[in-house]
Order: C-alpha cells, then sequence, then structure tokens
C-alpha cells in the first residue's frame, strides 16, 4: 500500500475508538404529552436516556420492556469493535493490501449484520405484543423506523446514528475509498509496467 493509504487505514481504526465513547444510535420520541421529547441512545455495551418513561408507555401498548442486560449484542460488540480495531491498525502498519481488503470486507460484513440484527430486535419489541395489553388496536404495530421517521400513534419516532455511529459509518466510507485507490493504483503500475 502507499503510505497515504496506510495512514489512512491507521487513522480510520484509531478513529473507531469513538464507538467505546460515543453513543452509536439514537431514537427519540415525540408526541403533544410530550413536547421535549424522550430519547433513547444506544452504544455499543449499553442504553441510556428515557428508558424507564419509555418501558412504562410500552408496557400499555403490550411492548416487551427494554432491558439492556437482557440484550447479548450490548456484551460482544466492544469486542467486535475492538478486533475491527486491531485488524484494521494491522492492515495499516503491515501496509499489505490483502489485509486492507479483509479489513473492508469484514467492516462492510459487520456493518450489514448490524443493520439487520438492529431491524430484527425492533420487529421483534414492536411486534410481539402481549395480549393482555391495555391498549390493542387491531392490525397496529408499535416498530420504529431502522432510519429516519415514522408515526406511531400519536407519537413521531425518529431513528438516526448519533455521533459514534457517523464516526463508524464515515470511517467504512473512508476504507471503502482507500482499497479503491489501492486497486486502481496497483492495475496502473500494472499497465505501466508492460509498456
Amino acid at each position: 500500500m502507499k503510505k497515504i493509504s496506510k495512514i489512512a487505514v491507521i487513522i480510520v481504526s484509531v478513529s473507531l475508538i469513538a464507538g467505546y465513547f460515543l453513543p452509536v444510535w439514537e431514537i427519540t420520541l415525540e408526541a403533544p404529552q410530550y413536547p421535549e421529547g424522550l430519547g433513547m441512545n444506544i452504544w455499543i455495551n449499553k442504553i441510556t436516556g428515557d428508558l424507564q418513561t419509555i418501558n412504562g408507555l410500552n408496557h400499555y401498548i403490550g411492548m416487551k420492556f427494554i432491558e439492556p442486560d437482557s440484550i447479548k449484542e450490548l456484551t460482544i460488540m466492544p469486542f467486535i469493535l475492538g478486533g475491527l480495531i486491531a485488524l484494521g491498525l494491522i492492515a495499516g502498519i503491515t501496509g499489505k493490501r490483502k489485509l486492507l481488503t479483509i479489513f473492508v470486507v469484514v467492516f462492510i460484513v459487520l456493518g450489514i449484520a448490524g443493520a439487520v440484527d438492529f431491524y430484527m430486535w425492533e420487529y421483534d419489541y414492536g411486534h410481539n405484543l402481549r395480549e393482555d395489553a391495555a391498549i390493542k388496536i387491531p392490525g397496529m404495530t408499535y416498530q420504529p423506523p431502522l432510519i429516519g421517521t415514522k408515526e406511531l400513534l400519536n407519537f413521531v419516532a425518529t431513528s438516526w446514528p448519533a455521533a459514534g455511529g457517523w464516526i463508524i459509518i464515515t470511517g467504512g466510507f473512508v476504507s471503502v475509498l482507500v482499497l479503491m485507490y489501492e486497486v486502481r493504483y496497483n492495475k496502473k503500475l500494472k499497465t505501466d509496467a508492460k509498456t
């Protein structure tokens, strides 16, 4: 790899450490009775925010309580992110294009797996409602959006990456660009060598 690519991969890898100190995702709920809104910040190892109030509201419509201690992803995500950081640092320090390719592929696969897993988690909480719920509306489900905004009864639910999530997503895009640059640069070298 070229020196600029090595530096970029090392910077990306180091920037991923932000995932340990900043929330990765945020979900907010707005309604007339909560003009200041309710929020939930999802970190790689915990959930913070107005969780108690949200759980109280969810109880009336039959949703399960959101219990961070029972979400296995919150226990394994710190190790997954740590492994990704280590792989990126090794790729950047050694300058091996093969390791860069593995780093980018793993990054993309983890991103897709994380999005699918989060969607399934939201689906379960929004669709598997208790039969004894105080408020039941036939055909109504309460799955918040994976990304974007959605109306749920008189609430507007919004789901977006938080600061840590944006840093990780940006790191993924930069890594892909570095790999594309390296592949293109390598092809140019081979073409120049033939002429």
